[in-house]
């Protein structure tokens, strides 16, 4: 190994108190999650936290190798901002500043890589904090930056080469989002009420970004050739805000879709996926619980660069790249959003189909029919 690549490679020293710092999203919690593991292996006597905005903080709550889950107030801070009240801005950060540094974390790691993930391990008085890229002028408020790299097409990759770099084992690098005996409950009453014990197939179709979104229309035919083909209906997941489109693809779908967008919290959501015979959805939160909670799995993707390896043989991206790809928040077609549309119904049941565990495993020429 040369010099540069072993100093490149060799540990930080070994901390007493770890804060993790990844505010949001969901999904990037979930490609984050294998860092918890690794630095448990690594600093097995550490005490570790993490950061996060209270909206994504229930991810994490579960976690046996998680000490704490420390809530970071980011509306509350924007709101401050936006409402021109530097003192109050100033006072919360003073509250919070006092509050991570009783702490005496030594080792603070950014995640997240801007200027609002950077500020908090600031904060926190850690004499050692790194950053996974620097964005916003984070730098400067961190003492180490590692440049983002890795394999894009593997799931996660940017956290595993974060983990290489600081020398934490990666050999059982894999996504957890534990559950709770009371979220497992919830779920599993939900699903009874709704007549649903016998099997269902879980659809995850919304995002922030309609880029990113697949044809209502199209998840509502989906639906309904799942439930003819498998005699199983689809069941809708997200949160309160997609309520209204999941109202439209679950009136097209009749009898196929049953709808509990909004009326489950997140853990129960992914209480509810350990329970479906595959999940399909698109590149979202609640999508990437499939793969880290072991379930068959297969997202589709358009506006965003995918991770082709998503490190297990049950699970699958279907991508169409076009000369625009990938556009993430920037479209150029004028709302048509042809990545998407080029994916069609008879694709999805294909694809399904050749998922080892999923609804058709094993059903030979009785697969998907036209």
């Amino acid at each position: 190994m040369s010099p540069d690549l072993a100093k490149r490679r060799a540990p930080t020293p070994v901390p007493r108190r770890v804060l993790l710092i990844r505010l949001s999203a969901i999904g990037d919690i979930v490609f984050a999650s294998p860092l918890i593991h690794a630095c448990r292996r690594a600093y097995p006597d550490a005490h570790l936290a993490w950061l996060a905005q209270p909206a994504c903080a229930p991810l994490l709550r579960r976690h046996p190798e998680l000490d704490a889950v420390i809530e970071w107030p980011d509306a509350l801070l924007r709101a401050r901002w936006r409402e021109r009240r530097p003192a109050a801005l100033w006072a919360e950060l003073g509250r919070l500043r006092r509050a991570l540094r009783a702490q005496r974390f030594d080792l603070a790691l950014d995640l997240q890589g801007l200027f609002k993930s950077a500020l908090p391990a600031w904060l926190s008085g850690a004499p050692v904090r790194i950053g996974l890229g620097a964005r916003e002028g984070s730098r400067l408020l961190l003492t180490r930056v590692v440049p983002r790299a890795g394999d894009d097409r593997r799931i996660g990759s940017e956290y595993r080469h974060l983990a290489e770099v600081l020398g934490l084992p990666v050999d059982d690098f894999a996504m957890a989002v534990p559950v709770g005996p009371a979220d497992a409950a919830a779920a599993r009453d939900l699903l009874a009420a709704h007549g649903l014990e016998n099997g269902f197939i879980a659809l995850c179709p919304f995002t922030t970004r309609p880029q990113k979104h697949w044809i209502a229309a199209r998840w509502a035919a989906l639906a309904r050739r799942l439930a003819a083909q498998t005699g199983q209906p689809a069941v809708l997941l997200g949160g309160p805000g997609d309520r209204a489109a999941a109202a439209e693809i679950a009136v097209a779908a009749g009898a196929a879709v049953v709808d509990l967008a909004g009326r489950t919290t997140l853990l129960q959501a992914a209480a509810v996926i350990d329970r479906c015979g595959a999940l399909i959805g698109v590149d979202t939160g609640l999508s990437h619980m499939g793969i880290a909670r072991e379930r068959p799995t297969l997202l589709l993707f358009g506006s965003t660069l995918p991770y082709i390896d998503t490190g297990r043989a049950d699970a699958r991206v279907l991508y169409h790249a076009r000369p625009c790809s990938p556009c993430r928040r920037r479209p150029t077609c004028d709302g048509r959003f042809d990545c998407m549309r080029d994916i069609e119904v008879e694709e999805v049941l294909a694809a399904l189909a050749e998922l080892p565990g999923g609804p058709f495993a094993g059903a030979g020429s009785a697969g998907p029919q036209p």
